[in-house]
């Protein structure tokens, strides 16, 4: 393999934005060895082993020892099933021959066969993923060892075939719903143990995701695959595509930014502009809730049309249902807003006595919240005080607004919430009235 340490061996040409060819930039190197390595052939048992587990065939032999196994195994790639004699308790061991000499693995089932972490439905497909590992893991341990430490991401494939699009990306102008300069959050990788179909290539090394199952992870918000350990190597420079979510409900917070390139969830601005409109001298706006029917309707049409969706008084005359659903966006984050790290940290500053400390208090903690979730907090908490400007019409005050909002906005996490008692959201209610009326001074 040093030669193949020293070169760079590609086999898809692509162009640049001006049409223009550039460096070629998947690497078939590790897919040729995966096409040399052994094939598993099973030595199935001259018949049918009386005590023959069901999840086992011909090629279980029964109780055996790994002499005898040995003499049947004579070619590259045969496996066995044993029942180990010399072991106290019942161990059953898959036997194969690789590189000239036999290895014995203690075979486990629990539904499916497995010798460590990953998972098949069938021994030989079990034995063909193991073969391929220590086939590469032999003749290119050293290249491996080198793909993962050597890799850069400016230069990686998915910088180059992306180059375009990030450019794009880098230079859009603020939507209508969004005035202020548009900014690009910084988003980790959802990545997840992934088995890719067909022949897949790492995009970070541009190396070949090997094996035939469980070959990699693939981020669930982007799509960007990799081995596992070139994913431990990537920024948080995920940019979420709008083609893989189903609604903007139940969605982070930042992952629905980046996605909708948006400065805030889109959802929070249609709904306040709409609110500001014609609801702002409503008697219980946010405290009255608007029709369950009107409700779903109206949810359905912003999972489906997103930021085209219609929400004026022709579509719902009430304005009780725009504001039912803001509240059910922010109460269905999987983090929320106010996220339970800096949750704690409010609570405590409202110990401190002096008032211009307890609000510098607050101001700091809130920074700790990522980006995105401090953003939409200043512009709801803005939005919030100018409805209580106009609360002798609308009879909704800081009070009754941290009332209603606390919940959804700093809710407890599940274990502590849940242990037979209505936890005590007194604190909290206090801390977003405080916010709310210093909103000013908190968020600068």
């Amino acid at each position: 393999m040093e030669k193949v340490e020293r070169k760079e061996v590609y086999d898809i040409p692509v162009t640049d934005e001006n049409g223009l060819p550039i460096s070629i930039v998947w690497k078939p190197d590790l897919y040729k060895l995966q096409q040399e390595s052994p094939k598993p052939q099973p030595v199935f048992a001259s018949s049918a082993v009386s005590g023959c587990p069901f999840f086992y065939g011909l090629e279980y032999h029964g109780a055996m020892n790994h002499k005898e196994a040995n003499s049947l195994l004579k070619h590259e790639g045969n496996y066995l099933v044993r029942l180990s004699v010399s072991s106290e308790e019942k161990t059953y061991t898959l036997s194969l021959r690789i590189f000239g000499r036999v290895h014995h693995y203690k075979l486990f089932y629990d539904g499916q066969h497995y010798v460590s972490q990953k998972r098949f439905n069938t021994i030989n497909d079990l034995v063909a993923d193991g073969l391929v590992t220590l086939y590469m893991e032999s003749k290119a341990g050293k290249y491996i060892h080198l793909m993962h430490s050597l890799i850069s991401y400016e230069k990686s494939p998915y910088m180059t075939l992306n180059k375009l699009k990030r450019k794009t990306i880098k230079k859009l102008k603020p939507t209508q719903l969004n005035a202020e300069e548009f900014v690009d959050y910084d988003k980790p990788h959802s990545f997840k143990t992934h088995n890719f179909k067909g022949l897949n290539w790492c995009e970070l090394c541009g190396n070949f995701l090997w094996g035939f199952t469980q070959q990699g992870v693939k981020c669930e918000d982007c799509g960007f695959s990799a081995h596992f350990k070139c994913s431990e190597k990537l920024p948080a420079d995920c940019c979420p595509d709008l083609k893989i979510f189903r609604g903007v409900f139940g969605i982070d917070l930042t992952t629905h930014v980046k996605t909708y390139k948006t400065n805030r969830p889109f959802v929070v601005d249609k709904c306040v502009e709409e609110i500001e409109k014609r609801g702002m001298s409503v008697e219980g706006i946010y405290r009255v809730s608007g029709f369950q029917e009107e409700m779903d309707s109206l949810r359905l049409a912003l999972d489906k049309d997103g930021k085209a969706t219609i929400m004026g008084d022709q579509a719902y005359e009430n304005i009780h249902v725009v504001a039912s659903i803001l509240k059910m966006y922010l109460r269905l984050l999987p983090i929320p807003l106010i996220t339970f790290d800096v949750h704690p940290l409010i609570i405590r500053a409202l110990d401190i006595n002096m008032t211009w400390e307890r609000l510098a208090e607050v101001s700091t903690a809130l920074k700790k919240l990522p980006p995105a979730h401090y953003n939409t907090l200043s512009y709801l908490m803005a939005h919030l005080h100018r409805v209580t400007l106009q609360s002798e019409e609308n009879k909704m005050t800081a009070q009754n607004l941290s009332t209603v909002f606390a919940p959804t906005l700093m809710p407890m996490p599940d274990l502590i919430a849940f242990k037979g008692a209505i936890p005590d959201m007194n604190r909290d209610i206090s801390a977003l009235h405080m916010i709310i009326e210093n909103q000013n001074v908190i968020f600068d």
